[in-house]
């Protein structure tokens, strides 16, 4: 038989009646820890002793591909479960999925520290070398499968609440069995690099009601390098965590008062500003309207809108006079009543609308984190009307938008497509159909790669999501657009065809920054709080060597701020080497010492927060530089460069 293999230098490949993906894996020489990890068959996803047959298309996995760390990653977890049982055999496995980075296991009756991580290493690390395959065993009914986890009560939770008609399966390795969809790693010897990494308490399917569980997090590598790097790349993250550093540089804080809710402090709210008049400056050039709706509205509206039966669990509510109302976890219903508030024509559209709007969601607090997780937060939205005709480019307008923005700050990015999800949608399947053609054309058009996640779109329409890389090279989903003909139908918006005709015009929701706050702690952690100048809340310090020179300082600061830069003056009684190491750990880009020489000659002495010392200058020639660098957006200072 012949099947055709997508991925590989070779298109077609014939194997014998029978073969299975592993066997064509083998005679692809696929046989590296990282390779063959599992098999796309005519777009499904499965283990690699899979059955082929004649004609079938298929896609090998590898640890390069979401698909198979997620395969890797999943296979990994029940050799954590297995090593758990093996030393605790009393604690109850509940579940255990593959994350962004790594894995991790829910146990009941299971209490452990971190003196036990060596331990349940040396026990993974011996499951792996017993070198099990993965066995798959489907249940003939949900009451076999009960009795086969008859000893826990959490797998027969789990087992009573799908339903009756869904197939159920496990997988077996060694004694070690577990209910599972799959799939898995053929076999465990791929896995050659393991390590835990962390436990913490988890409530039982995360409803804070239910019993604490104890939660292990782990990762498993195929080379004990990337591991290596993995731990490296830990360490370096925690140095740049922005929960540390946004507080020590008096960016922002959270209090017990507002929980998820952030206080901007003054020198946050200047990077906040700077970040917001540059994204209003993209939009001015692009010919973007700017609205802004009210924060509570009636639930009419959101019940019109399809919010309330599908994200009413993440709204806050409030009674007002008998009336049920919503603060809004969104923008676009109000920007849909802004639509209606006016007649339009077809010669207006594009319409492009934007908003800086407030909204807030209801999140437990058990998952709040830092400026990441919030359920206050400013997104940077737009809407915008248009024609059918109008869709690719528009689409494309976009793309070319945030990819501007982005590299402003040094980011890179890849792009996702997210397709309609199984349950819970609004609007028609040929809508759908349309929209999501519409997006992937205009990703084909641009030629950049992109992924395709099945079932992962909005509820209300297809999308395109931006996930931003950063200086340590971890990703954000950050910005995303949204092709949506199903609002506009629900509110009956309308626009005057060239014909005289009403028609409805298709919108598209769309984010850069997504969550503004978010996206701040991103910046924070990505330049580790050493803003470049143009966004940096506090750009230059003037140091007076002694009393005797507050004065000159203090006109040299009055200057920089009349050319629109934030400087102030140290006049402490430190010595200036402490003065300066202090200006430089509050990651102020240059730090100006005036003494006796500077005050007679009327200079400056210019240093750098990274410590370039360029000695005696004049202040108009710094301010010229310094003017240059920020209308240019400057990543790094040209001191810096050539010093």
């Amino acid at each position: 038989m012949f099947v055709k293999v997508i991925g590989t230098t070779v298109s077609e490949v014939e194997l014998p009646a029978k073969s299975t993906a592993k066997d064509l894996a083998d005679q692809l020489n696929l046989k590296g820890p990282h390779q063959a990890l599992g098999a796309e068959i005519n777009g499904q996803t499965v283990d690699l002793s899979h059955p082929l047959t004649d004609g079938d298309t298929i896609k090998l996995w590898s640890f390069d591909d979401p698909q198979g760390k997620e395969i890797y990653w999943h296979t990994s977890a029940h050799v954590l479960a297995q090593a758990i049982l093996r030393i605790w055999p009393e604690a109850k496995p509940t579940i255990g999925p593959p994350i962004e980075n790594g894995f991790y296991y829910d146990f009941g009756n299971l209490t452990i520290s971190d003196l036990d991580f060596k331990r349940i290493e040396e026990e993974m690390q011996a499951i792996v070398e017993q070198n099990f395959v993965s066995q798959r065993e489907k249940f003939a009914s949900k009451a076999e499968a009960l009795k086969a986890f008859a000893h826990n009560p959490y797998k027969c939770e789990l087992i009573e609440s799908f339903p009756e008609e869904e197939p159920l399966t496990g997988y077996r390795q060694g004694e070690f069995f577990d209910l599972c969809r799959g799939p898995h790693l053929f076999n465990l010897g791929k896995i050659k690099a393991l390590k835990v990494l962390k436990t913490s308490g988890a409530y039982w399917r995360g409803k804070s009601e239910n019993e604490m569980l104890t939660r292990i997090y782990a990762i498993t590598f195929p080379e004990r390098k990337q591991l290596k790097e993995y731990l490296t790349a830990v360490e370096e993250a925690k140095k740049r965590d922005h929960k540390m550093i946004g507080p020590k540089l008096d960016l922002f804080s959270l209090k017990e008062e507002a929980p998820g809710m952030p206080f901007i402090h003054p020198r946050g709210t200047i990077v906040w500003n700077e970040l917001l008049n540059y994204l209003r400056e993209c939009l001015r050039q692009r010919d973007y309207v700017e609205i802004k709706t009210p924060t509570m509205m009636i639930r009419e509206l959101w019940e019109r809108s399809g919010h309330w039966g599908n994200y009413r669990q993440n709204m806050f509510t409030s009674e007002i006079e008998g009336r049920e109302f919503a603060i809004k976890p969104m923008n676009c219903p109000g920007c849909m009543l802004f639509y209606k508030s006016h007649v339009h024509s077809y010669r207006e559209l594009p319409l492009r609308v934007a908003e800086i709007g407030n909204v807030h969601r209801f999140e437990p607090s058990g998952s709040l984190s830092g400026l990441f997780r919030v359920r206050s937060f400013h997104q940077d939205d737009a809407h915008v009307f248009m024609k059918p005709s109008d869709i690719r480019a528009e689409i494309l307008d976009i793309l070319k938008l945030a990819d501007e923005i982005y590299s402003t700050f040094g980011l890179t990015y890849r792009l996702e497509l997210s397709t309609r999800p199984e349950k819970n949608t609004i609007g028609s399947d040929k809508e759908w159909e349309v929209a999501t053609a519409g997006l992937k054309s205009a990703l084909d058009e641009t030629g950049l790669p992109y992924r395709i996640n099945e079932g992962d779109g909005a509820f209300y329409g297809p999308k395109i999501d931006f996930h931003i890389q950063d200086a340590i090279n971890r990703t954000w989903q950050c910005g995303t657009i949204q092709l949506d003909m199903a609002l506009p139908e629900k509110f009956e918006l309308e626009y005057t065809s060239e014909d005289g005709s009403r028609q409805r015009p298709v919108m598209i929701h769309r984010a850069i920054f997504g969550s503004i706050e978010r996206f701040f702690g991103i910046l924070i952690e990505h330049f580790t709080g050493r803003f470049p100048l143009w966004l940096s809340p506090l750009q230059v310090r003037v140091i007076p060597v002694a009393d005797r020179h507050a004065a000159y300082a203090k006109e040299i600061c009055k200057k920089i701020r009349a050319a629109g830069f934030h400087s102030d003056v140290d006049e402490s009684n430190e010595s200036v080497s402490k003065k300066v190491r202090l200006a430089q750990l509050t990651q102020i880009n240059y730090m100006l010492t005036v003494g006796d020489q500077e005050m007679q000659n009327q200079t400056i002495n210019l240093r750098t927060r990274e410590n370039a010392v360029l000695g005696e200058m004049q202040v108009d020639d710094l301010i010229s530089s310094m003017l240059k660098e920020k209308k240019e957006k400057a990543l790094t200072s040209p001191y810096t460069q050539t010093s």
